[in-house]
């Protein structure tokens, strides 16, 4: 279980002089060709992210948040996926479009991602040292004594205790948080513009997992870099997100400034997301859960994918594809950065 902040307010994120976006992502389509036929795992998905802004993509198990951020950065299993329509504009250049050796240059230097099963992620027979040191000496042709000297320098950054005493211990002496620490010293160590978290605080207790957020927010605003947190858990985004994409099907469902979000969801599906946090003054009650499983991508449902678990679909949701449009004030004010696929959003809104 996790906790839930969503009364608390976070400063707006200060981006640089540069208004170009670190990262934009055009009208991504993804797909994998398997046996039983094409699951499109990412079907138009638009987002960006500017420098020393935080943007969440939050959505449940296969709704194409973690095969984005894969597709972004270049490690999608191919085959059986590729991206199949789309740009990744980083820094305004199309990266879809570079060679596999300079895209492998980009990744470290220029943007990194932290995987949420920190365990996997490390190397079991190297040290930690050796492989947060790897980065030094492959990208800036350390010597192995400056490189383990700049391990210690960045697991004291992450704040794990005795840095100089452990940095030769290995992945499995280390605590769960500790482990996913030295990931994000790892997506760190080259000062990349773009960090991607994918679920970092998963199977981590509710206080490591604040203590891992609380790290990741302080060093993004540190660095002035780029944040994307890919998360299924709206309670553990509230204090550090700017805005926020909620995903379902492989498509962007809503799109708001975090806060406004939670005050004023335009999407049934945000709206079920909203109601299964666990609060402190539902003790004793029954907790909130979406109904239904999400659909089979090989066979998706017509209409909107959500429609077989919304609670307010009608007819026309079962035949057309919602657009992804923007939301209005009921006097037709703009709600900047705010959109919604659903074809009865302002029902939602203002209702």
């Amino acid at each position: 279980m996790t906790t839930s902040h969503i009364t608390a307010e976070r400063p707006a994120a200060a981006p640089g002089d540069d208004e170009t976006p670190v990262l934009e992502v055009r009208d991504l389509h993804v797909e994998f060709k398997t046996r039983e036929g094409i699951v499109r795992a990412v079907n138009g998905v638009n987002y960006s992210v500017r420098s020393g802004e935080t943007l969440a993509v939050l959505g449940e198990s296969g709704s194409g948040k973690s095969v984005t951020a894969q597709a972004i950065m270049g490690i999608l299993d191919s085959p059986p996926g590729r991206v199949s329509k789309g740009e990744i504009l980083f820094r305004g250049q199309d990266i879809l479009k570079l060679s596999e050796e300079e895209r492998r240059k980009l990744r470290g230097p220029k943007m990194a991602m932290i995987f949420q099963d920190a365990l996997s992620a490390l190397n079991p027979v190297f040290s930690v040292g050796n492989q947060l040191g790897e980065m030094f000496r492959v990208h800036q042709g350390m010597s192995k004594k400056d490189a383990t000297a700049k391990a210690v320098e960045l697991m004291d950054r992450v704040k794990i205790p005795a840095a100089k005493a452990r940095v030769n211990d290995y992945p499995h002496q280390f605590s769960g948080g500790m482990r996913q620490r030295i990931m994000i010293a790892m997506a760190l160590a080259l000062e990349p513009d773009l960090i991607i978290a994918d679920e970092p605080t998963t199977a981590l207790d509710v206080t490591v997992q604040a203590q891992v957020m609380d790290l990741l927010a302080e060093l993004q605003q540190e660095y002035a870099m780029g944040l994307i947190l890919i998360t299924h858990d709206l309670g553990v985004v509230a204090d550090v997100a700017d805005k926020i994409a909620v995903m379902y099907a492989g498509r962007i469902v809503e799109q708001s400034p975090i806060h406004e979000l939670y005050k004023r969801p335009a999407h049934p599906y945000t709206r079920g997301l909203l109601d299964s946090i666990p609060r402190l003054d539902q003790k004793g009650q029954e907790l909130y859960a979406i109904k239904g499983l999400p659909p089979n991508l090989l066979k998706p449902p017509a209409g909107c994918a959500f429609n077989p678990r919304c609670p307010k679909a009608q007819d026309i949701c079962r035949t057309d594809v919602p657009a992804l449009v923007p939301v209005t004030e009921q006097d037709g004010a703009e709600l900047v950065g705010r959109t919604s696929a659903c074809h009865f959003w302002k029902e939602q809104i203002h209702g």
